[in-house]
């Protein structure tokens, strides 16, 4: 997914707390869907733009999270034809994002996507520079005040892992999966932990193992990472990485089985997919757009922290086909708990959910909301294998 070495929370905090002090938008951490409210500048964030800028971290064909926004890109291209439509690969999440954001704005670009967990602090530092640019930032969240040109947005992405997860706990016959993970930021944990409890509703038996590789997309270590996995004798490999091409070739050429993430990788394991979860972020993009290009980001669901999932009937991550071997019987306990996890009592998380040392996570009868997943969810659960890295 997105750079995050834990060291830049602080940067992002900071400079967010500065641009707060000057301006009145309020909002909510992690607010879903949540409204905001003042802030107002002399012209419309966005309004009128004629250009449309979006920076990835990654290349656009890497089977994952670059490739799925980059086709989202495209969908904002298709549906407005008169809009030049800026694109740029491999942008780091350094000053150089910063760069590379002002130089779309020099051709015109009034709208910005920053695509990359760790490009929000670059994000911050062009939007404050630019009253009139709406700035959107993919995956991260803004602490405190959100500044009137401003907002993160993303897809409840746990939700359809859970049900890949129900996939995986019903495939393995050794009963140990294995989840590549990059950092461990809010949303890998959550993923992994919804992983676990997905295939735990089936298997009770079933264990999560873990390794990390430090790195969005580094092929060589994720090479190790499998081979690692493989050695312990699991039998269905997941990942949460940028680039998902060497975890699913290495399973195929195992003869594991596999689970996606980010992008339909299915052509690269005929024999062992299973299923996955993958971006769709068209329709949202547009919507994005033409809020903005209205004069109406802020104060919009969009000027906010904005989350949106199974509850709100329009997740942007949704679950990939399935592969040759998941039975009829499987398919109908996924189709379950989906309606299960999609219901207004419903969700992955609903308690009791212990941490893997006992405590109590989320108690018997509650059941969180997506902010405090994404904000309170700091452990492992019960049945995952491996530490959070420290520091």
């Amino acid at each position: 997914m997105r750079k995050s070495h834990l060291k830049w929370s602080a940067l992002v905090i900071t400079l967010v707390l500065g641009a707060a002090a000057c301006s009145s938008n309020k909002s909510d951490t992690a607010s879903t869907g949540g409204q905001t409210s003042g802030g107002g500048t002399s012209t419309a964030p966005g309004k009128d733009s004629k250009a449309v800028g979006f920076i990835f971290v990654g290349p656009k064909d890497d089977f994952g999270y670059n490739q799925a926004a980059y086709q989202g890109s495209q969908a904002v291209k298709a549906a407005f034809p008169s809009l030049n439509v800026l694109t740029a690969e491999n942008v780091p999440e350094t000053d150089e994002a910063a760069r590379v954001m002002e130089g779309m704005i020099d051709k015109g670009a009034k709208i910005i996507f920053a695509t990359s967990y760790g490009h929000l602090d670059a994000a911050t530092k062009v939007a404050a520079a630019h009253p009139d640019v709406a700035v959107v930032q993919q995956g991260n969240l803004i602490k405190g005040t959100v500044p009137p040109n401003l907002g993160t947005y993303f897809g409840t992405v746990y939700e359809p892992v859970y049900l890949a997860g129900v996939v995986a706990g019903k495939a393995t016959k050794s009963n140990k999966l294995g989840y590549v993970y990059a950092f461990p930021i809010t949303q890998t944990i959550e993923n992994i932990n919804a992983f676990e409890l997905g295939a735990k509703s089936v298997n009770p038996a079933a264990q999560t193992y873990v390794v990390n590789t430090s790195a969005w997309c580094d092929p060589a270590k994720q090479a190790d990472a499998a081979k690692s996995l493989f050695d312990q004798g699991i039998d269905v490999i997941t990942q949460h990485q940028d680039c998902t091409a060497t975890v699913t070739k290495a399973a195929e050429a195992a003869g594991k089985m596999v689970v996606g993430y980010h992008a339909d990788a299915s052509s690269l394991a005929p024999k062992g997919w299973l299923t996955g979860s993958e971006w769709a972020w068209g329709d949202l993009y547009v919507d994005i757009v033409k809020t903005a290009q209205a004069g109406n980001f802020t104060g919009s669901k969009y000027n906010a922290n904005y989350r949106v999932g199974y509850h709100d009937g329009s997740n942007p991550f949704v679950q990939s086909k399935y592969g040759p071997s998941v039975s009829e019987d499987t398919k109908k306990l996924v189709t379950d708990a989906k309606t299960k996890i999609s219901a207004a009592t419903g969700s992955p998380f609903a308690g009791p959910v212990l941490a893997q040392n006992g405590s109590t996570l989320f108690a018997a009868g509650q059941v969180p909301d997506y902010a405090t997943i994404e904000t309170k969810l700091t452990a492992f659960v019960q049945g995952v294998v491996g530490d959070i890295p420290k520091g």
